[in-house]
This record gives structure tokens, sequence and C-alpha cells, in this order.
């Protein structure tokens, strides 16, 4: 009869298993390993058997993923409770009366962190009551990136339960984890929070780990566990395959053992061969209680900076002009740079650069942007999509744009690709807007995504859109909130076509104590404006403009002078309502945005007169 887990764990290190998803692959699985819990459970009993018989003296469920959140990908989230049942079921039949049993649960946040933690939680409750019901030793905890919803899961399973709780950390980079939290600082958090055993898991092999556990003390009450990869993956024929060193793995293992680990298993890309070869080196059983810390060299010292350009400075003060001129859509930009000089003579406070705007391919803003800086002395605002760039990209970019000083920048989703030129390109989408803004931000504080030092911090203030556009104002200010949340520094709004919209946008804005940017685009046609209303994403005309640009006929001319007369109307009533206003110059008629940028300026100063002489 086996002794309590957390007390034989206490006594000796214990060998888990290996990958699950990895054997299950090899059999040609390539979809829902946990709908194999019903559909297959031979494969999965299967497994556990292979690990059994290799030495394996704990292992986890096939519940990684088997979440309403995660099993809802695949139409399967009202199956959560038969296959996490099923799970524990194979398990326990494959471990008899020797082999723990731990019941697991995979991270929900990885790369994108926008599933809200009271998501997680009932989708982690519900997981928990079925483990509690079926009889598990413990609860694995695994392949958390972000902390908070690590941290918040292991208080829920220690108030609803008194088993074992194992919390283990991924790491983008050796060490550190996604929040900038030392491995020390988060194992110490943890274990205040209540986990009885903490540890690392996935990402990284196992020199990695060695060398992040290294710089990690013993925990004062808590275990120590290790799960690594068995490397870094190799892609062969489309797909993915490791390397089967198993000694090496083995090897490495008893130096994880003189590290004060006492369960060690293996994550992605290892098998039974690993875990037999762990069982087979690692002799010596007996947990180390002490240990020689190698101090970790430490990470320049960041001065923080104050991070707001001049742009925004200004905006919180007087009336500011942005000026959108679009990157040309091929190479011959003469005209788009004499667009730039005159706008920036006339007096446009920054000239903003959209990203492949409809996402149809333009000369890069970046590019651009340096020219603008050196060619002109002008403030360019950068935007920047998700659409275009993975994680890796943006983060790249950003670091470029801060060395070219560029400040000023607009996060935004983007268009999705197939409605532009390349209709088969593929959108990217690593990132929302809200997270790019909190990537950003955390640029700011000088560390990159994985949490790793930039060593010197970026300087950017970071613009979010705001649509007015939509019929239910409320929906919008929820995610403006959001965006303020995130750390929006201030809101460029899509283009306002009626007096009702800019004093409904007024509204809004008093939600949130941020300035504002306001949207105005001149309308050149009653074609124009019915292809804005009809077709363009997120631009909705009143009908009184729209009736406006229709009585003014086809004649061109005509039709111009009536869409900047709607057009300075609404700057008449925008400039008393807002400081920032935001001019779309539209295709590259950027004579149409000097006269708008000459009416603002002779209004202020006719409105300065009057005040003077009041």
């Amino acid at each position: 009869m086996k002794r309590p887990f957390l007390e034989q764990l206490q006594d000796r290190v214990l060998v888990a298993d290996g990958a699950m998803g990895t054997l299950l692959y090899s059999y040609g699985v390539d979809h829902c390993n946990e709908e194999l819990n019903l559909s297959h459970p031979e494969d999965v009993l299967r497994v556990h058997e292979q690990y059994i018989a290799a030495g394996a003296e704990v292992i986890q469920t096939n519940t990684y993923a088997a979440n309403y959140v995660k099993l809802a990908r695949y139409g399967l989230q009202e199956q959560v409770k038969a296959i996490n049942t099923a799970a524990v079921k194979l398990a326990k039949q494959a471990a008899g009366d020797e082999v723990y049993v731990l019941g697991t649960f995979g991270g929900l946040r990885g790369i994108k962190q926008d599933i809200p933690l009271d998501e997680i939680k009932r989708s982690f409750r519900e997981q928990l009551y079925i483990f509690l019901m079926e009889g598990v030793d413990a609860l694995l905890l695994e392949t958390y990136y972000d902390f908070e919803e690590l941290k918040a899961v292991v208080q829920i399973a220690k108030a609803e339960c008194e088993l074992p709780v194992i919390a283990e950390v991924s790491m983008h980079e050796v060490g550190v984890l996604q929040n900038g939290y030392s491995l020390a600082q988060a194992f110490e958090e943890l274990e205040v929070a209540g986990a009885d055993v903490v540890g690392v898991n996935c990402r990284m092999g196992p020199f990695h780990m060695l060398s992040a556990l290294k710089q990690v003390p013993i925990p004062k009450k808590a275990l120590l566990s290790v799960y690594p990869n068995a490397s870094l993956p190799q892609v062969e024929e489309g797909r993915y395959s490791y390397a089967e060193e198993f000694h090496y793995f083995a090897e490495i293992a008893e130096e994880l053992r003189q590290q004060g680990v006492h369960l060690i298993g293996g994550c992605c890309g290892t098998t039974p061969g690993h875990i037999q070869a762990i069982a087979e080196t690692l002799g010596d059983r007996t947990p180390i209680s002490t240990k020689q810390i190698t101090a970790k060299k430490s990470d320049p010292q960041i001065e923080q900076v104050s991070a707001e350009s001049p742009l925004l400075q200004k905006v919180r003060k007087e009336t500011t002009i942005l000026v959108e001129l679009d990157p040309p859509k091929h190479l011959n930009t003469d005209r788009f740079y004499e667009g730039i000089q005159a706008l920036h003579e006339a007096g446009a406070d920054a000239l903003t650069l959209a990203d492949n705007p409809l996402a149809s391919p333009r000369v890069g803003n970046d590019a651009v942007a340096a020219i603008i800086k050196e060619r002109y002395d002008a403030t360019p605002l950068v935007h920047l999509t998700c659409r275009d760039r993975n994680l890796i990209g943006l983060q790249s970019h950003l670091m470029g744009l801060h060395e070219l000083g560029v400040q000023d920048l607009l996060a935004i989703t983007g268009d999705p690709a197939k409605i532009g030129d390349f209709p088969g390109a593929a959108s990217v989408y690593d990132l929302s807007s809200l997270e790019l803004i909190e990537l950003i931000k955390q640029n700011n504080r000088g560390l990159s995504f994985s949490g790793k030092s930039l060593e010197r911090p970026t300087r950017f203030s970071v613009g979010a859109a705001f649509n007015p556009n939509y019929r239910h104002m409320d929906a919008s200010i929820k995610r403006l909130e959001k965006k303020v949340a995130a750390g929006a520094d201030y809101f460029i709004t899509q283009p306002v076509f009626g007096i009702d919209q800019l004093h409904a946008l007024a509204e809004a804005a008093k939600q949130v104590d941020k300035p504002f940017f306001v949207g105005i685009m001149p309308l050149l046609s009653s074609r124009n404006a019915e292809f804005l209303h009809h077709e363009v994403p997120g631009i909705r005309l009143p009908e009184v403009t729209r009736q406006r640009m229709r009585e003014a006929g086809e004649d061109p001319a005509t039709a111009l002078e009536v869409g900047m007369t709607i057009t300075k109307e609404l700057l008449e009533e925008a400039v008393k309502l807002f400081n920032g206003i935001y001019l779309i110059t539209p295709f590259l008629r950027y004579e149409l945005s000097l006269e708008l940028i000459d009416f603002i300026k002779t209004r202020n100063k006719e409105e300065s007169y009057d005040q003077l002489h009041i």
C-alpha cells in the first residue's frame, strides 16, 4: 500500500512520467488528445502503461487541455465531465496500488492574455471538482506562463481541498518569468499561496532548466519539481521531432537532484526511453536539503524615465492636430513627401502613418517615419497592427522604432488579410491590441515580452483606437476602459460625420481621464460617402450627411465644396469639445488637410482675440 504522496516525496526523489501528447502524436493522432479518453481509451491506457513499465512512479491524467475553454475549440465544451472522468479512471487503472496519479491542469494564458481571470477560475473549479470526486493523489498545475493565473488557481485549489498541489511555471528565458519575476521570487510567492511543490516545466530542455535552478535556493517548506522538454524541437517533413539522447537527459537528472529537486519527469518530446534512462541512472534517491547558490549576473539597473512624448504633453493643454497621410502603395513617393513637407510647415503637430490599412501593402511606415524625422524634422505617429507580425516580429519592431527615435505609436488590431490585396495571406494576431498596449508598456519598464531585461527602457506614448460609430456605445465604452487598464495614454477615433456623433463621443470620453483625438475626414462626393458608409468596416455616416452629399449632385467641384463645408461645421464644434483633432487625408489630397489646418488655426486665433477683448 502506497504512502500519502507528499510524505513519500519528502523522503525520496520520485520519477514521473513524460509527455502524453508526444506519444499520441507518434501514433498518428493530430487533434484533441483529451478526447481520446473517450474515443480511443486503449491508446491513452497504453501510454500510461509504457511509462510505468519504464520506471515512472508518478503519472498524470490526460487532461492538460480538458477544460471548458480549450475543449470549446473542438466543440467539446459539454464533454468536460466525461473526458476528465474517463482520464482519471484510465490513469488509476494503469497505476494500480503502487503508482501515484496526478490530476493535471494546463495553463490557459500563454502568449495571449485575453482570457478573463473569472472565466479561468470557473473553468478550473469545474475540472477540480471532477478530480476530487474521482480521487487523484495530488494536483499538477503545469505550463503556466502567466503568473497571476497560476497564483489564482493555486489559491482556489488550497481553499477547496487538502490534496497536495504542484505548481509549475514555464519560462521564456532562463531564470525569469514573463512578468519579469525571477524564478526564486516566483517560487517564494507560490509557496506563500499554499503550493506544496513548486517547479518548472516545458519550453526548455534539461540544460537550461538546470541553469535556472542553480540560481534558486531550496524553498523553506515547499518541495521542488522539474519536467524539462527533451530538447528544442526540429521540423522534419512538416512534423515536429525531438532528440532522443536518453543518457544525456538522465545524467542531467542527477544534477537536478543535486539542486534539491524531489520530482523529476519529462515534458514535450520525452518518451518512455527518457524516463527509463532517468530511473536506471538515478541511483541515489535521497533528496538534497542544502546547496550552494550560483549567483546570477545582475542585469544593468534600468533608470525609469518619463515616457510622455511632447505630443501627449501638448494635447493635455491645447489644440493639437494630427494629420494622417497614408504611405503610398507604390514607389513613386514624390507627392507623398511633398505632402509631408507641406503639412509639417502648415503646423501639423504629428503625421500619422497607417500600417497597411485595409490589409493592402504600402511602403513600410517605420522607414517612412525615419525619413520624416531626418529630412523634415517632423513628428511621426506610427500605427502598429497585430495582423502582420508575430510576437517575435512585434518585439523586434518595437526595439527598432525605439532606435529610430519614434515615440508615438497607435496600437491597433488591423483589418483581416482576407479583405485586402493579398486575400491568401495569413493574418497573424499573436496579440490583441490590448495585449500589444501591455507589451509596449512592459518595454517602457525595460522588459521584453519574455521578461528579459532590455537593459534600457523604451519611451513610447501609446495611443489606442476608439470607434464611436457602433450602435451600442456601452460596449465601446467597456472596450475603452479595458484599453485604459492596459495602459493606453490617449485615444484616436474613427472619423465622425455628424454633430450628434461628436456630442455622443464627448460624453463617452468623460468616462476616462485620457486625451482624445477626434477623427475628421472630408467627403469628396456622394459616391465616396456611400462607399464609406456601406463598405468600410467601422464607419457609419448619419443619413442627414449622406443626404446633403446626394443633393450636392454629380459635379465634383460642387460635391467637394459641400463636403468641406460639412467638415468645417464638424471642426467648429469639435474644437469646443476636444483638444485633439485627427485629420484623415483622403487619397493623398493633402491640400484638403492644409485648408482644414488653416481653418482650425484661424478659428483659434479669432477665439483668442475675442477672449482678449471681452
